[in-house]
């Protein structure tokens, strides 16, 4: 398996990049690097194909020229260069995330328990009986969450899973209103992975995710949303999208410890804001539109929700432009 990790830094080497060019090493992995106005000129780390903001400019990708600057959707440009030098599964991390001495390449056949029964599940809920839950979850089904847990309904099995988030230690990813109240380095339990089933909705991000060539054009991150929604709001589109395959994302037990870069939480707590408002309406409006079914349609899909949601005011018409300059960049990419 051809695999890419694709990560954006505004830094200097990390030691949790430099530990994960250590891991891929010996794997023969891409290792790409999306660098921005802000940040190095230069990315010294062996293995690391650095591509500062002049070469992403140069980029045969139109997307490129047309991103905004000084953003974190640049990572677009990673993920368009990742699928055209061949990669048959792309990994998404952060430049704050060290992998944990059980990370490995995962496989697109994954053996997991499988859980949801529709609506809202806190996934954090089956790695660790403490009250936490993922960034992007409605507020308003915490308190149901923690009572009722997740629901599984069937044993241990073998699913296709074109798209697996692996949970991160030491600093989860949660939202400003748990780091403002409850913030503590937190390890999750071991545990068996978990397949969320079509009809059930769970939050994911961009810190430890794996990706298979039928879902790559769900990779696509929207720049017209803060940043703090940009890979929740994405998360959302992809789950409706993966449920016309009949297939749903898949959740490992950690595989990554952030050592979290500095943050202003309460500039997090703003950014925010959307979401705690408008996840559900927006999860809603997702499951109202309607979608073709099969791996031709995913492009197809893909267009039809963010029309839906430039429709209903969660993003600006702008950003029709850019999806549609993405799209076009899958095409040529593969």
């Amino acid at each position: 398996m051809s695999l890419a990790v694709v990560i954006t830094t505004i830094q200097s080497p990390t030691p949790a990049v430099r530990s994960l060019a250590e891991k891929l090493r010996p794997l023969g992995a891409n290792l790409i690097i999306i660098g921005d106005k802000k940040g190095p000129a230069s990315f010294h780390v062996p293995g690391a194909d650095f591509y500062s903001l002049a070469r992403q400019l140069e980029s045969p990708f139109e997307l490129a020229r047309k991103l905004p600057v000084g953003h974190y959707t640049r990572k677009n440009v990673g993920y368009l260069e990742a699928i055209r030098a061949g990669a048959e599964c792309i990994y998404e991390t952060d430049d704050d995330n060290a992998p944990l001495s059980n990370w490995s390449p995962r496989q697109l056949q994954a053996e997991v328990r499988v859980a949801g029964a529709g609506g809202w599940v806190n996934v954090y809920r089956c790695f660790s009986q403490e009250r936490i839950w993922p960034r992007g979850l409605p507020l308003d089904g915490l308190v149901d969450s923690f009572d009722r847990g997740v629901p599984i309904a069937r044993a241990v099995s073998s699913v296709r899973a074109p798209i697996q988030q692996g949970l991160a230690n030491g600093s989860p990813d949660v939202d400003a209103i748990w780091r403002l109240v409850l913030d503590r380095p937190f390890d999750f339990d071991d545990g068996p992975s978990v397949l969320l089933q079509p009809g059930s909705w769970c939050p994911f991000n961009s810190q430890s995710t794996w990706w298979w060539p039928d879902a790559f054009p769900l990779l696509y991150l929207p720049s017209h949303c803060s940043f703090r929604m940009t890979d929740i709001w994405r998360s959302f589109v992809a789950q409706r999208c993966l449920w016309e395959l009949g297939l749903g994302v898949v959740f490992h037990a950690p595989e990554v410890v952030q050592d979290r870069n500095l943050h202003d939480l309460m500039r997090d707590f703003n950014d925010e804001i959307p979401g705690y408002q408008r996840n559900r309406e927006l999860a809603t409006v997702l499951a109202d539109t309607s979608l073709d079914s099969g791996a031709d349609s995913v492009i197809g899909n893909l267009r039809k929700c963010y029309q839906a949601l430039v429709a209903q005011g969660f993003f600006q018409a702008a950003e029709l432009e850019l999806l549609a300059a993405w799209c076009e960049g899958i095409e040529e990419a593969r």
